[in-house]
């Protein structure tokens, strides 16, 4: 019987779906694992051949995990929610769940090709109101909590209340966007609205004024990773900053304890480096700056994590989104800085924190020094955020670089005079960043290590009331509005202009039709357009919807629970699966859906809703499949094409090819001339009788032609080869090309492997003992793949089995033992060939639910091993002697050996090394 791949996956996945191979109940007998792929967005370009990477990966860890007696939990869904799918709707007209379920479609029928263990009993899909009835049900719970830092966990905001009513603000410890004061009378008389206001500064999902990435073309605020270089990734339209009053997540408040989560997660030092970053704690002081010439108090407050440098401070600068650049801007600068800030507009907060480009205005306002009492200039420079510290800075450009070139681009001074002083005179320790000389102030840091300067000035700003001592975070809290269509809606409707929340039984509140996907004519965004969007009362509903990430953040949560109605995962469910165990996916959500998972998790885990804190205990990153392009040459001018081996000898432009019309370098020359119209007489200058292509690595694209489409691998060598050329690659968390001049190879394996068990149409099993070599052979194998799977060193387990596999076709071994044992280790990575030939090793079950086989180390002892001999170090003969010969008779064995006496010759043998099961070295003189 031929191998053949077409009938072979196609049976096995039939029988995979009618027995429910992979459907998974819980079983509190058994060990549990739970193995996640990132949540995909199905786009309406389907699969390529780079998507699959990591989900294979997952799937060899899950299938082996399996065959070592774990339940396996491996779901699979989809975030279906995104901007494509609406600006397509807008552009076609045609509503973004028709597409969205198409694309989907698309997708499983992708993936079922490959052969994935899925419980596809569990899918969930982010569209479905069954499970954004979750997201809404998460968010109600958000916004009626605030964090209580005294307790360090989410509370219920009624308890606050409880407080404000009876002791106002006094002892309250509750994150919040600002300090408020304010006494149980005053509270007690606010009226609704007042007290609504007032709670929205504590609550952890609130209404509040924030700066956005605003599209107006597209008519919704952008996330960072939808912009690049002022513009959207999605239709290249400009965007700009823009001040909006919309719903939030107070994820700040979770930053030190996300913090300090990273340190018990199994996650590469990479990532985990990553976040901290992103999250950027800094202990340093606020300090107070009053503005000169001013009657009215104002005062610039700054955060900085080195108090010590105060009297470095040449200059300050205010970020062009904060509240001060209007209160201090004079009249004679204000043009000048309105026109700043409009230039300035359309840089996203990412841009600017990479922007090495110098840009700035004077506001005309001096601030004065606490310590010194000096004036300096205030100016507005966008390298200045105002998401960090307070969005103002005090400038020590001989301690900074980012001050320091601002400094030296606007001509401003480095390093402060000292009154009395010539410039000569100046003692500034650019080192450490503090001055040596503090004439003028009561505070003296000469001498002083930095730590203790630091320590020092912050314990004198605090006692003259200067400052404070603070911790500070980078982390910003999430923007939770979208001015989209195709969005979970929010469960809020308002009633004289105050947010209430929708009873839980009146969830799902669902994503009602409209006419259009646009902006309704006066601005609003698309639920503007519906009909009737509010409650039966005639309260108006929200107008925004969720972003992307909010029916992403917990996902992993619904697999294990998705048909639960009452909650959005039971305790049952959720005491037995826990967490993620093991998760694949890529780099690029290290900043934003990690970290809103990880608070997501946490909030939840504060109400009790959830049993751990952490929701991914190991995290694995793959790389990416590049594409491998090819071009052809065209000789300008003509229509006439040369090989690359010729393109030299003329004029050529070098063009893209479509890679499914090339194999191997090798252009098809009749699909080319098909390909395109303006081709279509096309002639060629050949080497050898072929057209052979260049090519380059790049990013896989459509534009560039070199999107390979799984089906299209699928069809011509099998799931199984796919699946194991994917893996074959290289290191599985390292960047690769795709390149199918060596798929051929893999293919070969399998046929090979089929022809240990089938001469045609006889098969050749056999019964008995195997041979030691056979035995040898294949727990060499068992050893290494059960190692390179626990370390994901999947590209190495191949190369393991070709070579297990050459070594059993030497020894012509039939034998039904060991190619069992042969059949499970492989089943993991190829599943279609390994059932098969599971069941005709004579097994009626899955080889899914086969044991893992364990390694015989007594079977890897060698008998024999091979010695060098050298003689004054040079390799002359090799010995084979017993593998647990005394080194005092492999010495004899050495000098006893024919060609001993040639390279002695007369020679006295000074001194014999033996370095066991390797060498002999013997010295002469």
């Amino acid at each position: 019987m031929e191998y053949n791949h077409k009938e072979i996956e196609k049976r096995w996945q039939a029988y995979w779906k009618e027995q429910g191979t992979y459907r998974t109940r819980e079983d509190g007998s058994r060990k549990k694992f739970y193995v996640l792929d990132m949540f995909p967005y199905p786009s309406g370009a389907g699969l390529h051949v780079g998507h699959p990477l990591g989900y294979i990966a997952s799937d060899i860890y899950s299938r082996y995990k399996r065959l070592q007696g774990f339940n396996v939990l491996h779901p699979m869904g989809y975030d279906a929610y995104g901007l494509p799918a609406e600006q397509y709707a807008i552009q076609t007209g045609q509503h973004p769940e028709v597409t969205t379920v198409n694309n989907i479609e698309r997708y499983r029928s992708q993936l079922d090709k490959i052969g994935f263990s899925y419980d596809w009993d569990r899918e969930v899909r982010t569209c479905s109101p069954d499970y954004y009835k979750w997201t809404q049900w998460a968010f109600i719970r958000m916004f009626n909590s605030y964090y209580d830092t005294a307790l360090d966990k989410a509370m219920p905001v009624a308890r606050l209340e409880e407080h404000f009513a009876k002791h106002g603000t006094e002892g309250v410890r509750a994150a919040c966007g600002e300090e408020l004061t304010f006494t149980a009378d005053e509270w007690n008389a606010m009226d609704e609205k007042q007290r609504s206001e007032t709670l929205m500064n504590y609550r952890i999902a609130y209404l509040g004024n924030t700066m956005v990435n605003w599209c107006p073309k597209l008519g919704t605020v952008l996330a960072n990773d939808e912009v690049s270089e002022g513009v959207s990734i999605r239709g290249g339209y400009p965007v700009e900053q823009k001040l909006m009053y919309q719903w939030c997540l107070r994820v700040s408040a979770y930053a030190q304890r996300l913090l300090d989560g990273l340190d018990k997660l199994d996650w590469t030092d990479s990532l985990k480096e990553t976040q901290r970053n992103w999250i950027g704690r800094s202990e340093g002081a606020e300090m107070k700056f009053s503005i000169d010439g001013r009657d009215d108090g104002l005062a610039l407050e700054i955060f900085t994590t080195r108090a010590d440098t105060v009297f470095g401070v040449t200059f300050m600068v205010l970020a062009p989104e904060s509240d001060y650049v209007a209160m201090v801007t004079t009249p004679e600068q204000k043009e000048a800085v309105d026109s700043y800030i409009d230039s300035i507009r359309h840089k996203t907060e990412r841009e600017r924190m990479i922007d090495k480009k110098v840009s700035g205005v004077f506001t005309g306002a001096y601030a004065v020094n606490p310590l010194t009492g000096k004036r300096i200039p205030v100016w507005v420079s966008d390298y200045v955020l105002a998401g960090y510290g307070t969005g103002a800075i005090m400038a020590v450009p001989a301690h900074d670089s980012r001050d320091y070139a601002f400094a030296r681009h606007f001509d401003l001074p480095v390093v402060p005079l000292i009154e009395g002083a010539d410039v000569s005179e100046q003692s500034f320790d650019a080192k450490s960043g503090r001055m040596i000389n503090s004439a003028g102030a009561d505070l003296d840091l000469n001498g002083m290590e930095v730590k203790d300067a630091i320590k020092a000035t912050k314990d004198y700003i605090s006692r003259k009331g200067i400052g404070k001592v603070k911790i500070n975070y980078r982390l910003r809290d999430a923007i939770f509005s979208r001015q989209r269509y195709w969005g979970e809606p929010f469960p809020v409707y308002y009633k004289d202009g105050v947010p209430h929340m929708l009873a839980d039984e009146c969830l799902p509140l669902e994503l009602p039709e409209v006419d259009k996907f646009l902006p309704t004519e006066s601005g609003e965004p698309p639920l503007g357009r519906a009909l009737n969007w509010a409650t039966p009362e005639g309260y108006p509903f929200e107008l925004c919807t969720m972003p992307g990430f909010a029916g992403s953040s917990a996902y992993y949560l619904r697999y294990m629970d998705p048909h639960n109605d009452t909650a959005l995962v039971g305790r049952e469910a959720n005491e037995y699966w826990r967490s993620v165990d093991l998760y694949i996916g890529g780099t690029e959500h290290a900043t934003g859906h990690l970290i809103y998972s990880r608070f997501w998790n946490k909030f939840l885990y504060d109400l009790g809703f959830v049993c751990e804190d952490e929701p991914f205990r190991k995290l694995v990153n793959q790389g990416m499949i590049q594409g491998r392009s090819n071009f052809v040459y065209r000789i300008k001018d003509t229509n006439r094409f040369v090989s690359a081996g010729l393109k030299d000898r003329y004029d050529v432009t070098p063009i893209h090819v479509d890679v499914n019309i090339v194999s191997n370098d090798i252009l098809d020359l009749d699909r080319f001339r098909a390909w395109r119209p303006e081709f279509a007489d096309a002639e060629f200058e050949l080497e050898d009788g072929r057209y052979v292509c260049g090519y380059a690595v790049e990013k896989m694209s459509k534009s560039m032609f070199n999107v390979v489409n799984p089906d299209d691998v699928v069809d011509r060598y099998g799931a199984d080869t796919l699946r194991l050329y994917e893996m074959f690659l290289g290191p599985l968390e390292q960047s690769k090309p795709w390149d199918t001049n060596g798929i051929d190879g893999v293919n070969r394996f399998i046929r090979k492997l089929w022809n240990l068990f089938y001469k045609g149409d006889e098969l050749l099993l056999t019964d008995g003992e195997p041979t030691a070599d056979e035995l040898k052979s294949i727990h060499k194998l068992i050893k290494k793949v059960t190692s390179d799977i626990e370390a994901f060193s999947y590209n190495t387990s191949i190369a393991a089995f070709m070579i297990c596999v050459n070594e059993l076709t030497q020894l012509k071994c039939h034998n039904r033992q060991v190619l069992s044992q042969l059949v499970v280790i492989l089943a993991p990575f190829a599943p279609h060939v390994s059932e098969e030939l599971w069941h005709a090793l004579g097994n009626d079950t899955t080889v899914c639910d086969a044991q893992w086989p364990s390694f015989n180390e007594e079977y890897l002892r060698e008998d024999t091993v091979n010695y060098a001999v050298s003689f004054n170090g040079k390799a002359r003969y090799n010995i084979t002697v017993a593998a647990d010969m005394d080194p005092k008779d492999v010495e004899a064995a050495a000098l006893g050996h024919e060609n001993a006496a040639r390279w002695i010759d007369g020679k006295q043998v000074v001194k014999v090394i033996v370095v066991p099961r390797k060498i002999v070295n013997v010295v002469v003189k």
